[in-house]
């Protein structure tokens, strides 16, 4: 019998709920704080009563401030497990690894900045496409993070994960900070606030960044960003209304073929194939909140407004489809989104139980035109294909915490998912229509605290993510005419997890956490096909070990380690899913003006196609900061990234290519190298 797309499994059924652990916390946190809480230097807020989950946290801004990033997106690195790289130019969206997850450039990982959803629903490069270089790093006060689908307050997207980036309402002082480095990088960031009415503060920071990287074909990254925001009230009623602009045009040295980088090739490793790659980015957004705390508990509303432009040029397989003039392509991507979230927290009995319920609504609607295009050196020669998509997307969520005893909680809760898909196929009217699909995700949480320094968990629930548009109403493939199958618009993953958080040892947190993750299908959208490529379900299942320690308060020790496995239906192997990620940090914090951290960072191996029979190669690199502070207004910092100077890779495929030249095409690894050793050296002063 065909399952109704609003259909409960059993288990599901008897929780009966959603685990919300952001909704709570940010109104409010759980039902009961524990009776003792440890604080790690304000570096994390992920102490015994503070979460719902063992994998679940809050990193604050010290930490952010403590260590190097060698791109914006590298902030989500400070998510334990996370480990971010880049296969192409540095405007482009990175490669993220999560839980087994190649997550490409954002499917599976939910992610937001200022209350504004950054993952791109049919996206003219990929599904979930999620770009982090609007971000300016000095503005983020704290990122929520969570892994697995237990939070009802998230929807799509949020299968392995999901983070929340939230910025400063202002600066403690004017700022200004220039940065030099290593192959042309140069940086300058300028900030302010102010008061300009009673309890109205009004934000402003601006950040320009020129650099060419180590390519031999120079990046010649061009990027710009702009942030304005005035928010005012008081923590009980307050408001604010932000508004962000980006701009960045760069040259792109893509994935190389290994059998190039071999003695006398006369080829390197920062050479490129096509040098006219690259790309053109430009983002604006307007964006506002608005609290207010009454005897009936607390109401919050947001919305917000984006617009996006993406010109995107690549070349991954040479001269394998057009010898004559190559295999470049241009995928353009232009679109509206509008979004709103309404929703309200209150305390209350259940019989003679405390308990804290929240419910809320979310609504986006995305108006997209993208296409897929044949181009040579950045002149479009042939169109693939052209859409015009109308995406929908409603969320209805509700959830409840409950005290059983000062021992005893939980958080039961139940979210519901509507998507609506109507697709203009410009090119080829068969593959246009409108789709549509509608799905239940129960989540649920169960939490002991057996002693004021140990706490268990057990996390279950049902999340998802949705499909790209152009694939729900598909009926033939763009470029060679054969039909294709249609894909659902929602994929159902479900999730559980027991973990384990304790502090029973001094200045020391530690979080243990193994879970399972079974998705229904992974069908993702390949935009560089223009096609939706389907493969069978899969499960996932590992274990995470985090630990933070401070045996004195100058002294910061951080060691994570993730270990997963992940297999399709089939038994065969999930290409990419990388089975080892680890991070260990040490950071020694302001003794005599003087900080410093030194981070290890490992990205395991991974099978690169089903058999197994090739694997990508581990990659370990160092990255070390030391800041020198003069006085409270001037300090500076030496960062350098990649310190042993390792050839290490940041990405690696297996697949067919074909050089000019080659008679025919050839299977072969696929990398794009980290980069080397670089210094970069910043000034920042305050006034």
């Amino acid at each position: 019998m065909k399952r109704h797309p609003l259909a409960v499994p059993a288990w599901a059924a008897a929780w009966a709920a959603a685990c919300v652990t952001p909704a709570l916390a940010n109104h409010g946190g759980p039902v009961t704080a524990a009776p003792q809480t440890i604080v790690i230097q304000g570096h994390y807020d992920n102490a015994v009563g503070t979460q719902d989950a063992a994998s679940a946290g809050t990193i604050n801004r010290a930490l952010l401030e403590s260590r190097p990033a060698q791109r914006p997106g590298e902030v989500l690195e400070f998510v334990p497990g996370v480990i971010v790289t880049q296969h192409s130019g540095d405007g482009k969206a990175n490669q993220y690894f999560l839980r087994g997850f190649n997550l490409d450039h954002g499917t599976d990982f939910a992610t937001t900045l200022a209350g504004m959803p950054l993952n791109l629903p049919s996206h003219g490069h990929g599904q979930g496409y999620t770009d982090l270089n609007p971000l300016i790093p000095e503005l983020v006060s704290r990122m929520d993070y969570r892994k697995g689908p237990y939070d009802a307050r998230v929807g799509d997207f949020a299968a392995a994960g999901s983070v929340d980036i939230h910025l400063l309402p202002r600066v403690a002082a004017p700022f200004g900070q220039v940065t030099f480095g290593d192959h042309g990088y140069r940086r300058g960031v300028l900030g302010a606030s102010m008061d300009v009415a009673p309890d109205t503060v009004l934000l402003g920071a601006v950040e320009a960044l020129d650099t060419d990287g180590p390519w031999t074909v120079p990046q010649d990254l061009r990027k710009r960003n702009g942030v304005l925001q005035l928010s005012g009230g008081k923590r009980s009623n307050g408001w604010s209304v932000l508004a962000m602009a980006y701009d960045a045009q760069w040259t792109a040295t893509d994935q190389i073929p290994e059998r190039l980088l071999v003695p006398g090739s006369g080829f390197g490793r920062y050479d490129s194939l096509d040098p006219t790659t690259g790309g053109h980015s430009r983002r604006q957004s307007l964006s506002g909140d608005w609290h207010v705390d009454t005897a009936r508990g607390r109401t919050t509303a947001a919305a917000y407004l984006v617009g996006y432009e993406l010109d995107l040029y690549s070349n991954f397989t040479y001269a394998l489809e057009r010898p004559a003039d190559g295999d470049q392509f241009r995928q353009a991507d232009r679109r509206t989104v509008a979004g709103a979230e309404l929703t309200h927290t209150f305390n209350h009995d259940l019989g003679e139980l405390p308990a804290r319920s929240a419910f809320g609504v979310q609504w986006r609607h995305d108006r997209i035109r993208n296409g897929l295009y044949d181009s040579a050196a950045r002149r479009v020669t042939a169109t693939v294909r052209e859409d015009r998509i109308r995406l929908h997307q409603l969320g209805v969520f509700g959830t409840t915490a409950v005290e059983f005893t000062p021992q005893w909680r939980a958080v039961v809760g139940l979210r519901a998912d509507h998507l609506r898909a109507n697709v203009d196929a410009l090119t080829l009217p068969a593959n246009g229509g409108k789709a549509s699909d509608s799905l239940l995700s129960p989540k649920a949480a169960l939490i002991w605290l057996p002693h004021p320094k140990h706490e268990f968990f057990v996390n279950a629930g049902r999340g998802f993510h949705s499909n790209d548009a152009r694939g729900m109403t598909a009926t033939l493939d763009p470029k060679t005419g054969d039909p294709v199958d249609r894909v659902p618009p929602l994929v159902p993953v479900t999730g559980a997890e027991i973990g384990w958080r304790t502090q029973a040892l001094p200045g020391l947190q530690t979080s243990v956490a193994l879970w399972t993750l079974r998705s229904d299908s992974e069908l993702v959208y390949v935009g560089d096909a223009g096609a939706t490529e389907a493969s069978a379900g899969s499960r996932r299942r590992g274990i995470e070990w985090n630990n933070r320690w401070v045996p004195v308060p100058w002294f910061l020790f951080d060691a994570d380690l993730a270990l997963s496995r992940g297999r399709f239906d089939d038994g065969s192997r999930i290409p990419n899913a990388v089975d080892t990620v680890a991070s260990v940090a040490a950071t020694v914090k302001d003794v005599q003006g003087w900080t410093a951290s030194l981070q290890w960072r490992y990205l395991g191996s991974g099978a690169l196609i089903e058999d197994d029979s090739v694997r990508s190669r581990p990659a370990s690199t160092m990255n070390l900061r030391l800041t020198r502070a003069f006085g409270e207004r001037v300090a500076l910092t030496l960062d350098v990234f990649n310190l042993l100077d390792r050839d290490v890779n940041d990405i690696q495929y297996f697949y067919e290519s074909q050089l000019p030249g080659e008679a025919a095409p050839v299977e072969d690894r696929h990398v794009h190298p980290a980069e080397p050793r670089t210094l970069r050296l910043t000034l920042q002063a305050r006034f």
